[in-house]
């Protein structure tokens, strides 16, 4: 695949992005394609490496290795080399149904499992893959693909987010009649209000919307399943119904002063955020503002990122984000090695926008807020934090222990709690009274059934707080029951 000796030939480019002081002053995609010359020779150094573990898709060390929705990678790697830029996209739509998402969002676990990254940096498969789809809009390749036939059949699926998206978009081209529910007054769930608009601008979604809704699915929004129609009525009038309702959950901070006003759960801050900018440009104020205010993110992980991306576009005064864990090494460690998910440093967007404004990365590791405290009108003012100690015991589990001495004082009147998601809302799912497992829908990988006929699971609902490729994957998989659970069999992949 590609050219015989391009991974030796030529070096890997980085994605282009925009000047960080620049790109800070607006809510623009942060980063920009790479040209087509420069794309031929990054898909040149795909190798012919016998095995293309890139696309395996499995889990490994705890971590997602390689694609779980199995993109045929080496396949349009090479015919971007040969400039074949149309056969391209039909293999990539082969396995990805929105390319243009995660192409932009993806953390690229495919990268971390490439062969070359063995001993070089990997092949950029990421830019290569947003440049074939946004090609592929550009150049009008891509056109609404209307079923001819209709089965007569009627599924629900609920939440549209990339799950409930690809199982929609699997079962509408299978010729079912697909509705889908969203309680947000916009669909696309958390690719719409999730993601900020700086790594994923909402026209990308809404442009998929569109071509969904061309193709024959019916969205219908502001609609809350147990508020606005019971699961009894969705059983009655559907033929099936997927749940695809995210693991929207938000695990909470359960520390002193916790309830002080200030401090609010990231997604909600997010949300606000990319709905003020879509609805007004922000003049409706209906968002927490964080201009002139020391901001503290507590928790290491992408939400968390998005909110210091996010306080730096309001023009903080200053942003820290907290992470209980030690800095990542540099480089790979025995205990973590290819082809699993490579957990070493990077410096990401957010990141480099922080240094570039402040002078420094904004992150915090292995520290714990002891407590959050108020002033004298209940606002935020300042958090006590210590620093941890990260350590393995003699059962070989690691835990952490405070270092005495350590204990700082942080300015703050505003904080963002990123430390994850514990699982489904429970009223939806007592409305459907299916079985759950920790807050996630109980329904075994591959068949997606819940212990209720006809109502299936999908995505972040039934594996819990995971990537977009999971989501997608699942989505299809679950398409696929679904038709077979109709029809009695199926030709869906």
């Amino acid at each position: 695949m590609g050219k015989t000796t391009g991974f030796m030939e030529y070096t890997r480019e980085k994605t282009k992005e925009r000047n960080p002081l620049t790109r800070i002053t607006d809510w623009k995609e942060y980063s920009a394609p790479l040209s087509d010359e420069t794309l031929k020779k990054q898909g040149a150094r795909c190798m012919d490496c016998g095995t293309p573990f890139c696309h395996m898709g499995m889990e490994l060390e705890g971590t997602t290795t390689g694609c779980p929705i199995n993109n045929l990678i080496p396949e349009w790697n090479d015919l971007v080399y040969r400039g074949r830029w149309k056969e391209a996209l039909d293999r990539l739509l082969k396995t990805n149904n929105f390319p243009e998402f995660t192409g932009r969002v993806c953390p690229a676990p495919c990268e971390g499992s490439c062969t070359l990254a063995i001993t070089d940096p990997a092949v950029a498969i990421k830019s290569i893959e947003r440049t074939i789809i946004d090609k592929g809009f550009e150049n009008g390749w891509i056109t609404p693909r209307i079923p001819t036939k209709r089965t007569g059949k009627k599924i629900a699926v609920i939440g549209s987010g990339p799950a409930g998206l690809a199982s929609a978009d699997q079962l509408n081209q299978a010729g079912h009649s697909v509705t889908v529910y969203e309680r947000a007054d916009r669909p696309g769930g958390l690719l719409m209000y999730g993601i900020p608009n700086m790594k994923l601008e909402k026209e990308v979604v809404e442009r998929r919307i569109r071509l969904l809704t061309q193709e024959g699915i019916d969205f219908i929004t502001n609609t809350e399943v147990g508020k606005d129609i019971t699961a009894e009525e969705l059983r009655k009038n559907y033929d099936a119904v997927i749940l695809c309702t995210g693991a929207q959950k938000q695990r909470d901070l359960k520390i002193e002063g916790r309830h002080a006003k200030g401090v609010h759960f990231a997604m909600d801050y997010l949300t606000t955020s990319t709905k003020s900018l879509l609805d007004s440009n922000f003049r409706d104020k209906q968002f927490v503002d964080t201009e002139g205010k020391d901001v503290i993110v507590i928790g290491g992980g992408d939400t968390g990122a998005d909110c210091v991306a996010t306080a730096l576009r309001q023009k903080c005064k200053s942003v820290v984000q907290f992470g209980k864990h030690p800095q990542l090494p540099t480089a790979r460690t025995s205990e973590n090695m290819w082809p699993a998910y490579p957990n070493v440093f990077t410096l990401d967007y957010a990141y480099e926008e922080a240094d570039v404004k402040f002078g420094r990365d904004p992150r915090q590791y292995s520290i714990q807020t002891k407590k959050i405290v108020a002033d004298v009108n209940g606002e935020v003012k300042e958090l006590h934090t210590i620093q941890m100690e990260k350590y393995k015991g003699d059962d070989g589990r690691f835990y952490f222990k405070e270092i005495q001495g350590t204990e700082k004082v942080w300015p703050a009147q505003h904080v963002f709690i990123a430390i994850g998601f514990e699982g489904t809302e429970q009223p939806l799912l007592d409305q459907f009274a299916v079985e759950t497992n920790n807050n996630k829908v109980k329904a075994t990988y591959g068949e997606y059934k819940t212990n209720v006929e006809g109502v299936f699971a999908a995505g972040d609902a039934r594996r819990g707080q995971s990537l977009i490729v999971w989501a997608i994957n699942e989505g299809r998989e679950a398409a696929r029951e679904v038709d077979r659970y109709l029809m009695g069999s199926t030709l869906l992949p």
